[in-house]
């Protein structure tokens, strides 16, 4: 692969805007081409703007051009066929730089002042993101009564039929057809409890909806309108996790993964583009994800929520701080709340009670149960880190391999003693209080606790051992004190 870039004649270049999904996937694709790609951010280079859209005829990003070529945004192509996409490749390849490539940065680039980084450059719109950018101003959204509740930024079906109609004269057929539309795109969403069937829209409904960035329950990545049309999450997750994280992660996590320097992360511009496009999860598709995508996407959506909350919101630092922090930081996903406790509890355990918790996560009617895995998977125990410095290290995942990716870091938490400790001479297992809290996922006594220890753990001593003191019979299981201090250097 190296080798075909560095004998390259030509190049890649990609014009993007930081905060684009469609910009991280499209790189991500062109970046397992094996031919050079240069990227350009209109955002840090203004000069650019105008020539690009000549070039294009267009203003959004990316675009894309394979030399002189240009093949358009991601959605070209993410659908270009195999042999056309080959093809450019070998022209990329094969033909030298031609005089009317499209321009790159100057060496002492203008950086824009005006506070924007996207300049009149915007991500690839889904076609109903100006509509609803429109509705929002256009004064109808407001409070609503119904019985003794409040709602506020809500509005009636009735409301949105008759801007839709009234505004952009739509007949009143279309505007419904347009109002079931937002809510199959998740713009919108039906106010739980005030008459209205989930995921269905009519006039004359006695019903209220709010918009999702309108969600009240303050996620972490609401506020603003996730514009960009969604992209399927199998790609997303990898664009938005596996990068931006993996980057954040590797310039400020210790190297044991058990240590994060969050005031030297909360300064990184590199965390502002996470923000930017977690924003993006509002909208995405969830149901279409295999078991390994769900694992690798809800894992790492868990630890990058769990530094989010302690960037924005401080580490707790007692129980009832704790309780507050899993049970109410949360990001929007695809159109659903999901606390710390639902993505743990509801989606990786299988949705099963998880500590001080009196029901499921998830109700028989809750949509977001269709996400859940089917049954508890102990191994995202050793995946999951709290914030705490009793949690296994940080790391990304990926979907492929996942249940070895997993395995190994089960292998190097029971190694550390600080996890499990075997005492051979007083036939004592001590064990992390997860053993204790989870006891369920692993088999739900000390008997078959302690088997799946034994097979989980690498090649050791301290697996001889343990496997010594189960043989002798009696075994006494202790679990160790919890190191709930923050895991922060500062």
């Amino acid at each position: 692969m190296e080798d075909f870039e560095s004998s390259s004649l030509g190049r890649v270049t990609v014009y993007s805007i930081q905060g684009c999904p469609h910009c991280v996937q499209a790189k991500a694709t062109l970046g397992g081409l094996g031919v050079p790609v240069c990227d350009v951010d209109v955002g840090k280079h203004p000069e650019l703007r105008a020539r690009v859209k000549e070039l294009t005829g267009r203003s959004s990003v990316p675009q894309i051009f394979f030399n002189n070529i240009h093949v358009g945004g991601n959605d070209d192509l993410q659908k270009m066929a195999p042999e056309e996409l080959q093809r450019l490749v070998n022209v990329v390849r094969k033909e030298p730089l031609p005089a009317d490539a499209p321009p790159l940065p100057e060496e002492n680039p203008t950086e824009s002042t005006s506070g924007e980084t996207d300049g009149e450059f915007v991500c690839e719109r889904d076609e109903l993101a100006d509509l609803v950018e429109n509705f929002k101003h256009g004064n109808v959204i407001g409070s609503h009564r119904k019985g003794l509740t409040v709602h506020k930024k809500s509005f009636s079906s009735d409301q949105l039929v008759d801007w839709l109609h009234k505004e952009k004269g739509m007949a009143r057929a279309e505007a419904c057809s347009t109002g079931q539309a937002m809510m199959q795109k998740k713009y919108m969403v039906s106010v739980r409890g005030c008459g209205e069937k989930e995921g269905c829209f009519g006039e004359g409904r006695d019903a209220l909806y709010r918009l999702l960035e309108h969600d009240p329950h303050s996620a972490l990545n609401t506020g603003r309108m996730a514009a960009c049309i969604p992209i399927p999450e199998a790609n997303s997750q990898t664009t938005l996790n596996t990068e931006l994280i993996l980057k954040l992660f590797s310039e400020h996590l210790s190297a044991d993964g058990k240590s994060v320097d969050y005031k030297g992360m909360s300064g990184d511009p590199a965390f502002e583009r996470y923000c930017e496009l977690a924003i993006q999860l509002q909208r995405v598709e969830l149901l279409s994800l295999s078991r390994e995508e769900k694992l690798a996407f809800f894992i790492n959506i868990y630890n990058a929520l769990v530094i989010h909350g302690n960037l924005r919101l401080g580490a707790p630092t007692n129980m009832l701080q704790r309780y507050k922090f899993f049970n109410y930081v949360s990001y929007l996903i695809g159109g659903e709340l999901f606390t710390l406790q639902d993505i743990e509890n509801g989606v990786l355990r299988g949705n099963r009670r998880g500590m001080a918790q009196l029901l499921r996560p998830f109700s028989k009617t809750d949509p977001r149960l269709q996400v859940a895995l089917p049954d508890a998977e102990p191994l995202i125990h050793f995946a999951l880190n709290c914030g705490a410095k009793g949690c296994p290290p940080i790391k990304t995942y990926t979907p492929k391999d996942i249940d070895s990716q997993l395995r190994t870091a089960a292998e190097a938490f029971l190694e550390n003693d600080d996890s499990c400790l075997v005492d051979s001479g007083k036939r004592e297992v001590r064990l992390s209080q997860i053993f204790k809290w989870y006891k369920a996922d692993f088999g739900g006594t000390d008997e078959k606790l302690l088997k799946w220890v034994l097979d989980h753990m690498g090649d050791s001593p301290k697996k001889s051992s343990l496997q010594d003191v189960i043989s002798a019979g009696k075994t006494k299981v202790i679990f160790l004190p919890y190191d709930w201090s923050t895991n922060g250097t500062h």
